[in-house]
């Protein structure tokens, strides 16, 4: 790990022993501490690392002297009745702020007469939003289902739609009721933790058996959730904090609030932690945050962060969800776990677009539970901003599943031989020109992302392949990375539609293409040589393009741009109409401001692009636009059978997957929401629906069967 000669590792040594103490000095003495715990303990490791390595260079006063299974598949996989969602994270007051601005932005629009948008709480003013505000516990997330009170199964998350069935691990667990204190039908969700006291005593076990130590709580609670042998899990002494309903069969206890919600919860037998708050702006939430970004290290439970969740349950249920996450609750996370290392090189990796993205090699830290080896560095300002050098010790900070990133530069560890970066002047791929692109022309304000000109560079067109068969484009399985990068290599492919000239014959002669394999990919490209439009534009990678642009100009096109008395029904409409819609007239189209208008504009009006489209035409390409019956004028669009009717999906779906479903409902000019209200016009109810389907009865939402859907649809 520390490839140092003596003389390097001496220097090092010393310099690593006057900074630990400094540190030491700043925090135990002055109590001034300038940075975490992790990054005062990944020096110490380093240090004790190199004295062990180089035992002739240890004094008497280093700072390291004060202180001398089985697979997972034979868990039954279970689908949830309700879908588990993740909050979007915020980590400072400013993405508090806007995310609270945007919300009101909603309600202030939507709270009118007629608008059916219901009116806020009574602990909310007129304008003011009420907040349930709960700590965060990590740990893991856990779904209890309950039949007239009596617990009949537990699960996971998962994937938010499948977990694991864990029931008889979680029966383990003394604070979760067996049996509630009210006959009711539920489904509740909380977190399962391991208190710092046990994590403590199990790692010291584990340690005289030799076994790897857990990192954290949360990887121990999960470890321990996942074990096959239940006598393991009572062994653990796990512990629980309840905090949501999920479904409530009778909807007359459904309680109106979040914080009614808690308070029922306990009620019924369950654990609930005691800390939340009602905070009426957010002002008070950031005080309740930072109370406990202060004091969180003092409880028995992990806390990495807030949950804020506007305490009208109608108010919720309103705003719904977005894609990823619910509208009306956010994450405010604390700090990041941080660590400290050494950047031993600077990579550049180049992307689809031809964005050149600088990437740290670091020497392997482990942080936030896991080993990492690269970080990045975001652009040529970033490395500017840090005073960034290859050799340099750094801070690295790590947030769940979010990329690592550099935060500082520990200069006081220099050497003197660390090296200056410098942007190349040309592509490190394809050896072609570098343009530093400027974004405000006006003001000659320029960015620092640099972009390859080549447009053959090998690595834009494996990026841009790679993105184009990706699940969200033309969804081809087997086309992974390697093989994309094999196929170009091969000179088989040049360009996306080159996919569907794709024969047999030409894989299998490739080393390690087995007669099936080739075959799999072939039928896999024939099979989705049908794409809706918007999966279609997704797949093209237009410039600032992305998935929700897509979907809008799907759903809009015919609807919104009247400049051309054309209807739009084809691959071969989109290559003949697409190119002489001008700017203007993307900017119809609500949410497509200037930079998507001018992209869009550029792309179709390229003749490479446009070629391939034709090619993929030719070789059978077709492109799914939604039905339409007549043209107005006015821009009107022709009606689908859907037109303007809101869709809510619940319950298991045989003959397609919600997705599917989805591309269904919006090619016939439908919408779908995520939440059923007075406004939703169908419920499609697949097997075992959930709460959805009840409050659609409740409300009188007219309920369609799948079989139902799939004549109309004809």
């Amino acid at each position: 790990m520390h490839n140092l000669s003596p003389q390097e590792a001496k220097i090092r040594i010393e310099k690593l022993s006057r900074e630990i103490d400094r540190l030491r000095y700043e925090y135990h003495v002055l109590d001034n501490p300038e940075i975490t715990d992790e990054i005062y303990d990944s020096l110490t490791k380093e240090l004790r690392e190199l004295e062990e390595k180089f035992p002739q260079f240890k004094v008497s006063f280093s700072p390291t002297q004060r202180i001398g299974g089985k697979p997972l598949d034979k868990f039954v996989k279970v689908r949830h009745i309700i879908r588990q969602w993740s909050f979007d994270d915020v980590f400072d007051f400013g993405e508090l702020k806007k995310w609270e601005e945007k919300i009101q932005r909603m309600i202030e629009k939507n709270t009118t007469p007629a608008s059916g948008f219901p009116s806020l709480d009574k602990e909310g003013k007129k304008g003011e939003v009420g907040f349930c505000c709960e700590l965060k516990i990590d740990g893991l997330k856990i779904i209890l289902a309950y039949e007239k009170g009596v617990f009949v199964r537990g699960a996971t998350r998962g994937d938010g739609t499948i977990g694991e069935d864990v029931t008889e691990n979680l029966k383990t667990v003394q604070s979760l009721p067996l049996k509630l204190n009210q006959p009711v039908t539920c489904v509740v969700v909380g977190e399962c933790f391991l208190s710092k006291k046990e994590l403590d005593r199990i790692n010291r076990q584990r340690k005289k058996n030799n076994e790897l130590l857990f990192a954290n709580s949360r990887n121990a609670a999960a470890g321990s959730i996942r074990q096959l042998d239940p006598k393991i899990v009572a062994g653990r002494k796990l512990d629980s904090f309840i905090y949501d309903i999920d479904y409530l069969e009778d909807k007359n206890l459904m309680p109106i609030n979040q914080i009614e919600e808690l308070e029922f919860l306990k009620k019924l037998g369950f654990k609930t932690n005691s800390q939340y708050k009602f905070c009426l702006n957010i002002e008070e939430i950031n005080d309740y945050y930072q109370k406990w970004a202060r004091k969180k290290d003092r409880e028995e439970y992990g806390i990495d962060g807030v949950v804020i969740k506007i305490n009208s349950r109608s108010i919720q249920e309103a705003l719904g969800y977005t894609g990823k996450a619910p509208r009306w609750g956010v994450a405010y996370k604390f700090p990041a776990e941080k660590s400290a290392t050494v950047v031993e090189g600077i990579q550049l990796q180049v992307g689809r677009t031809g964005a050149l993205t600088p990437v740290a090699k670091l020497r392997p830290v482990r942080v936030a539970g896991s080993t990492v080896s690269r970080a990045t560095l975001h652009n040529e300002d970033e490395i500017i901003r840090l005073g960034l050098k290859i050799g340099d010790t750094v801070v690295i900070r790590k947030a769940g599943d979010v990329i690592p990133e550099v935060v500082e530069v520990m200069k006081n560890l220099r050497t003197g031989q660390e090296k200056k970066f410098r942007m190349p002047d040309f592509c490190p791929i394809c050896g072609g020109s570098l343009k530093k692109e400027i974004i405000n022309a006006k003001n000659k304000k320029e960015s620092a992302n640099y972009y390859c000109l080549n447009k053959n560079c090998l690595a834009v067109k494996k990026e841009e392949i790679i993105h184009f068969v990706s699940k969200k484009g033309f969804n081809v399985e087997g086309l992974g990375e390697k093989i994309v990068e094999r196929l170009i290599g091969e000179g088989l492919i040049k360009q996306a539609a080159d996919i569907f000239d794709l024969k047999k014959s030409d894989l299998e002669p490739l080393e390690r293409f087995a007669e099936k394999s080739a075959r799999n990919i072939i039928e896999a490209i024939e099979k989705n040589k049908k794409i809706s439009l918007e999966k279609f534009l997704y797949a093209l990678g237009i410039r600032h393009v992305g998935e929700e642009t897509a979907v809008l100009i799907g759903k809009n096109i015919n609807a919104k741009v009247s400049s051309f008395k054309f209807q739009v029904s084809s691959l071969g409409d989109v290559i003949k109409i697409f190119p002489r819609i001008q700017k203007e007239d993307w900017r119809q189209i609500k949410g497509i401001g200037d930079k998507m208008a001018e992209s869009l504009n550029l792309w179709l009006n390229n003749q490479k692009n446009l070629a391939m489209l034709e090619k993929m035409k030719a070789l059978g390409v077709e492109v799914l636009i939604p039905k339409l019956s007549g043209y107005a004028r006015s821009g009107e669009a022709r009606q689908g059978k859907f037109q303007r009717k809101t869709f809510v999906l619940t319950g298991e779906l045989k003959s397609f997957t919600r997705d599917q479903a989805k591309d269904m409902i919006r090619r016939e000019g439908g919408n779908v929401s995520s939440s059923v209200s007075a406004k939703t016009d169908y419920v499609l109810a697949g097997a075992n629906p959930g709460s959805k389907y009840a409050k659609a009865k409740e409300l009188g939402v007219k309920i369609m069967k799948e079989d139902q859907f799939k004549d109309l649809i004809k």
